[in-house]
């Protein structure tokens, strides 16, 4: 099957992945006036009153925002912010698919930091959240970073979070199969972009103590002033002494996360890893090397980024139930609690009897998944007190 050829008929036939339609009917006048004007001066002025009644008198409790600026998209790079409105309009569907969320595509012409974080605050009282989708490191961080501590409703930069919580359930489910645990494995990430250092943040936020991040010129040291800002702190985060290449922080590893470029790994390298070594090779559309290869070398379990193979590692687990989860709880923010939770209930989601090392997630058409996805987001965000007053 071609799919890009197909995906590309398909495009031109929809002229849209969504739509917006009233939720209303308008039969007559009076229900002219109440859903317009006159009678819709008492919402305004309620609102006016107190802007929280918001979430309460719109659709804004239940709408989220997706942005880019077109610089990350996918693994295709900076092409622009017209060129991303098809995946931006794809995550806005599979929102309202697996979450009942409304979704709103909106892809920014600027690359400026300043002007981003300003535009994202000036819209933000339509919607309820805001998913920061395909924006380049290390702009990434400063937007979220800002937006996070501007913005009192939930910011969520998927490239980063969703990455790291869905992969971190593929983690503990494979770390039950070998029969090792999170705190004693040795963890190699290939890849220090947005993915991989939020991966790893979130991997030593689960339990994890030795991982060794790796970016093309071999291992990040903590303590090397070359750096740029963000791999010097996550380098400082893993308290890596010693420098060397891949093969060097490979040799004894119990687990390969590779965020990075497309067959960057040999089998030879794999094969350097400790017993039953986990690998996750996830550079889109080729990984860092074939499944089949890595299984070859000795892999134990093997998952990538693309839906050709078992155990794909799709943000599309996490997305919509997050949002759907913070929405029904009213959360404010999305904090580390709430992310924890998400990554044990995809981990959870698959039954006892069917975990294997061809199947450690959920497949993303489980909608048992999603909703326990959303259940324990919005338990998390309750118990911890953060939702709005």
């Amino acid at each position: 099957m071609n799919v890009n050829k197909i995906a590309l008929e398909k495009h031109k036939q929809w002229q849209g992945k969504i739509e917006v339609k009233a939720r209303i009917g308008v039969k007559d006048k009076k229900d002219l006036m109440i859903a317009y004007t006159p009678g819709v001066a008492a919402p305004c002025l309620a609102i006016a009153k107190n802007p929280q009644k918001s979430f309460e008198l719109t659709r804004r409790w239940n709408t989220v925002a997706v942005i880019t600026d077109g610089t990350a998209v996918l693994g295709l790079g900076d092409i622009g912010p017209e060129a991303g409105m098809p995946v931006m309009e794809g995550k806005c569907a599979l929102m309202n698919i697996f979450g009942g969320l409304d979704a709103v595509p909106i892809c920014l012409k600027t690359k400026d930091t300043d002007e981003i974080v300003k535009t994202i605050k000036l819209i933000s009282g339509s919607f309820g959240g805001i998913n920061l989708e395909d924006i380049g490191a290390p702009r990434c961080f400063d937007v979220e970073n800002r937006l996070k501590k501007e913005l009192d409703i939930p910011v969520f930069h998927d490239d980063q979070h969703g990455t790291a919580i869905v992969t971190a359930a593929a983690l503990l489910n494979s770390l039950k199969l070998a029969k090792k645990k999170i705190e004693d494995v040795k963890i190699v990430i290939n890849g220090p972009g947005a993915a991989g250092i939020a991966i790893c943040k979130f991997m030593f936020k689960l339990g994890a103590k030795h991982i060794t991040m790796v970016g093309r010129h071999g291992i990040l040291v903590s303590g090397d002033k070359t750096l740029s800002p963000a791999k010097q702190e996550i380098a400082k985060l893993c308290k890596t002494k010693k420098g060397g290449t891949l093969s060097d922080a490979l040799t004894g590893a119990d687990v390969l996360i590779g965020v990075s470029a497309p067959n960057c790994i040999t089998m030879q390298q794999i094969k350097l890893m400790a017993k039953k070594p986990i690998v996750f090779v996830c550079a889109n559309p080729i990984p860092e090397i074939a499944p089949q290869k890595a299984k070859k070398a000795g892999a134990f379990v093997v998952g990538t980024g693309s839906s050709e193979f078992p155990n794909q590692i799709n943000n599309v687990l996490v997305f919509p139930g997050m949002f759907r989860g913070a929405f029904d709880a009213k959360a404010k923010s999305i904090n580390d609690e709430m992310m924890i939770a998400a990554a044990n209930a995809i981990a959870k989601s698959v039954p006892k009897e069917k975990l294997s090392t061809e199947f450690v997630l959920p497949l993303a058409f489980d909608k048992s998944a999603h909703l326990a996805v959303a259940k324990a987001v919005k338990l998390a965000a309750q118990k911890t007190k953060n939702i709005r007053k």
